[in-house]
């Protein structure tokens, strides 16, 4: 269910003075996932720009619901909403927590001043070891490297960079973290810092945006770095193909509804309905993939928790000044997946193929949809592989 939100009040979300491209970045509507309201951060932009995938959890007005704290076990009163470290790390089977040789990069549109500060709220909340630029854990750079002179703000892609972080922490809690600012979120931008963190020595580098597949073929190049593993969300739009998610060179993450059960490991999935899945129409099929009916790259690959309705806890920006809130979008998957590569060092053998010879090692999500495909398993999951969900969503640190 979608609710219409006026984008002439974009300044009540925070946002002030923005530019064209920044206005169309406000949210514009308000979804309803189970009993949960939320609405994405970012909003349609125009070609040649990437919009965000992170989703935050509302009131019915469509206002955050900021510092929220669930009373009840495990985490206890006091503990905040969501899904948090522990409960993700359970849910599929991480027990590693990374090494500090490894990096893990993520590249974001626009600056997000406090994001160091907010990081080390979210760390020390749930125990995970202190991560600054002090002790070299942690660098902030700009498009071009600069640690001085860095993007302007932007309250969405903020948002967004704050659940990125969070991700990547909670799943390689030892790892090294960079996080690279685009100037904006033009296609070329983002593309020169996904170059610029590879060039910086990331081994691992999360991408939590997409957009269509016009122009994907020129923009490709930036997504090519052998042996790197770079993984991206399939979108939050439901049945569709985004870029740069379709393209070969990645991990195309989608994304779950993941709910607590009795027995076996105490989690159980389905589609979330929002997740991006389907056939490109520019990419050639990757020889890794056997799926039949779409002759060319099939997305997804994998997929992990992404319905704000079982969404995580995040902290960042909020209201005035920092606080937690709940957030969901396959922008939760993307850097998930990304800091269990982490775990393993990134390295990859070839694109997104890892997963594909370690099926075993995923857990397959066989019920759901997330639109209407006639019935296939370019929408709908079933055993094995399917589009919304791919191969599974992980177990350990096997398939990755």
């Amino acid at each position: 269910m979608k609710f219409a939100v006026s984008l002439a009040l974009a300044a009540a979300f925070g946002l002030g003075a923005v530019t064209a491209v920044q206005a169309q970045q406000a949210p514009t509507r308000l979804e309803l996932s189970g009993s949960t309201f939320h609405r994405s951060v970012c909003a349609d932009v125009p070609r040649g720009y990437m919009r965000c995938h992170a989703h935050i959890v509302t009131d019915s007005r469509g206002n955050p619901i900021f510092n929220a704290m669930r009373p009840n076990k495990p985490g206890g009163a006091g503990s905040p909403s969501g899904y948090n470290p522990a409960d993700l790390r359970a849910a599929y089977n991480i027990t590693s927590n990374g090494s500090s040789s490894t990096t893990v990069a993520i590249v974001d549109a626009y600056g997000y001043a406090n994001a160091e500060a907010d990081l080390q709220v979210y760390r020390s909340q749930f125990g995970l070891p202190t991560c600054t630029t002090a002790n070299g854990c942690f660098k902030k750079v700009s498009q071009t490297g600069s640690t001085t002179s860095l993007p302007r703000e932007n309250l969405g892609w903020s948002e967004e960079t704050a659940l990125d972080l969070d991700m990547v922490s909670a799943m390689c809690p030892n790892c090294k973290i960079l996080l690279v600012e685009a100037n904006d979120s033009g296609s070329t931008n983002l593309g020169v810092a996904e170059n610029e963190a590879a060039a910086l020595g990331a081994h691992v580098i999360s991408n939590s945006y997409g957009g269509g597949e016009q122009g994907a073929a020129t923009y490709d190049h930036y997504y090519t770095h052998p042996g790197v593993a770079i993984t991206v969300s399939t979108g939050d739009s439901g049945y569709g193909v985004q870029y740069p998610a379709s393209s070969p060179n990645v991990t195309a993450v989608g994304g779950t509804h993941m709910v607590r059960s009795t027995g076996g490991r105490g989690f159980t999935e389905t589609v979330w309905t929002g997740a991006g899945s389907g056939c490109s129409g520019v990419f050639a099929k990757p020889t890794w993939q056997h799926d039949t009916l779409c002759t060319k790259r099939m997305e997804a690959d994998v997929s992990a928790v992404a319905d704000p309705n079982t969404g995580v806890s995040v902290y960042g920006p909020g209201g005035h000044g920092s606080a937690w809130a709940v957030y969901g979008g396959t922008s939760v998957a993307a850097p998930l997946v990304g800091g269990i590569y982490g775990n393993n060092g990134g390295s990859v053998s070839a694109g997104g193929s890892n997963p594909y010879g370690a099926t075993g090692a995923l857990n397959d999500v066989v019920s759901g949809s997330n639109g209407s495909c006639g019935g296939t398993y370019f929408c709908t999951a079933g055993a094995g592989y399917d589009g919304p969900t791919g191969l599974g969503t992980p177990n350990g640190l096997t398939a990755f």
